[in-house]
């Protein structure tokens, strides 16, 4: 800790981002950097609490003040290798991690100016990649033992990348025609620029770790001879499933899950060509997005960037408080208002609103029929209850969105091949150690816990990969 009064003295300064008015208009990365005089000031807040509930809440348990402290003295490869102990990718986590580590911040609990440990975080990784710091670690040693792992996104690639250092031989399955899972076709490239997945590829395609795209397992690839060829399997295809509203007008055209408008605006601006009735596209059109979550938000800043006429975002959920909440205290997460650079650009927001039915002429949507509702608090101090209101209006759309998150992993297929055992849920069951009902069967991120954050996502991809290094080292 180099400056123990530096929190005293120097406020929180973020990077920013690009000015609306030029950055609505194309995909490029929104967020700007601070220049590196003002990143290592930044750094340099850092308390080095007795008790650092920023290491607490991270998922990854990232050791923040250590490398704040190296990042403040100018030590720029001692940070990275602090870092890159608990984070394999802070490249990732540092353009779209919520920073569970700054709302737990200390500072954070004093007028909400935490230390900027994501922007923090980028920067450190981005300097070394600028640097020549990153280079590719073969093992020594191969260990003889063949792993196959299942889903390329930030869970299949963490393990696939602490497998590879532990000596074994890792082969990563892709179903799409290219590696990075939702990273690469759900995240707006104005969030998370591709060609960040693609140098650490090919970091990782150096260090050993095979790639193969375009292959399903299950119906390519049958589960048979997955369990014959390989030592051990780690299941990493997320929880694809997305939750549906099955009202009235459903099937009108105009209607579309959030990521079949994600997953191909992406594919478009890697060079795929659709047709013109394949293309969905919100030009000219009044958008509404059904969701209030980030998925929600990305639709909202790709319908702009594609020339929505107007957009408006609902929520079921009642509106949060825009400061603090006393139902989630500091140092958890608080449940707050989020305000995020695409809802910047230009978006109606609205929150209670239950969706009832899709309108339509001629088999296209035309409007959205909502509801009011109240939420009621439950006797026993459980979920509150929703209660319909009566008042109802329709909301002009061309085109809605559906962005009510995800339910569970795609069940068939590989999974019902395998036979592994679910939970209540509907996602694959495993031990503490990530080991599913199948003999030396793994599971890690979304397709073992639901849906949840590329932080966890990462964590969960490391701690399996330690439960699989141990099983083959028996």
């Amino acid at each position: 800790m180099g400056n123990p009064k530096a929190f005293l003295t120097i406020k929180r300064k973020e990077a920013g981002y690009r000015p609306v008015a030029e950055r609505r208009i194309d995909f490029g990365e929104v967020e700007q950097t601070l220049n590196t005089d003002d990143r290592m000031l930044q750094a340099s807040r850092c308390m080095d609490c007795g008790v650092p509930f920023c290491h607490w809440a991270c998922p990854l348990g990232n050791k923040n003040p250590e490398w704040q402290d190296a990042l403040y003295k100018g030590k720029w490869k001692e940070a990275l290798a602090i870092l890159q102990k608990t984070n394999n990718f802070p490249e990732f986590t540092g353009r779209v991690c919520p920073a569970l580590c700054e709302k737990a911040c200390v500072l954070y609990h004093s007028e909400h100016s935490a230390v900027t440990c994501r922007e923090n975080e980028v920067a450190i990784i981005e300097h070394a990649f600028a640097e020549g710091y990153v280079k590719p670690h073969v093992p020594a040693v191969r260990s003889g033992k063949n792993v196959a792992v299942v889903g390329s996104g930030p869970a299949g690639m963490a393990a696939a990348a602490q497998l590879n250092k532990a000596g074994h031989s890792v082969t990563v399955f892709e179903k799409n025609e290219a590696i990075g899972g939702l990273l690469r076709f759900g995240i707006p490239d104005f969030k998370l620029n591709k060609h960040v997945i693609d140098r650490r590829l090919e970091i990782m395609k150096a260090e050993g770790i095979e790639f193969k795209t375009g292959i399903k397992i299950g119906n390519d690839y049958p589960a048979a001879k997955l369990l014959a060829d390989f030592d051990a399997v780690c299941l990493a295809m997320g929880a694809e499933q997305p939750r549906d509203l099955t009202i009235e007008g459903r099937d009108l055209d105009g209607v579309y899950f959030a990521l079949q408008l994600l997953q191909q605006q992406n594919r478009v601006l890697a060079g795929k060509e659709f047709g013109k009735d394949e293309r969905i596209s919100a030009k000219g059109k009044d958008v509404l997005v059904i969701g209030g979550g980030d998925t929600g938000s990305d639709c909202v800043g790709t319908a702009i960037r594609q020339g929505a006429k107007s957009v408006t975002q609902i929520e079921i959920m009642p509106m949060p408080p825009k400061d603090e909440n006393p139902a989630t205290p500091w140092p958890n997460w608080p449940v707050i208002l989020k305000t995020s650079s695409s809802h910047e650009e230009g978006c109606i927001r609205r929150w209670s609103l239950s969706s009832n039915r899709f309108l339509g002429e001629n088999g296209k949507l035309s409007g959205v029929e909502v509801e009011e509702v109240e939420w009621l608090p439950s006797p026993g101090g459980g979920r509150p209850t929703m209660k319909p209101t009566g008042k109802r209006e329709t909301i002009k759309a061309q085109m809605a969105l559906l962005a009510m998150g995800f339910t569970q992993p795609v069940h068939g297929g590989l999974l019902e091949d395998l036979g592994v055992e679910f939970d209540a849920r509907g996602n694959v069951r495993t031990d503490t150690g990530h080991k599913t009902s199948v003999e030396k069967v793994f599971a890690a991120g979304d397709v073992n816990t639901g849906a949840s954050l590329v932080v966890r996502a990462i964590a969960a991809g490391r701690d399996a990969a330690a439960a699989i290094n141990d099983y083959l080292s028996k």
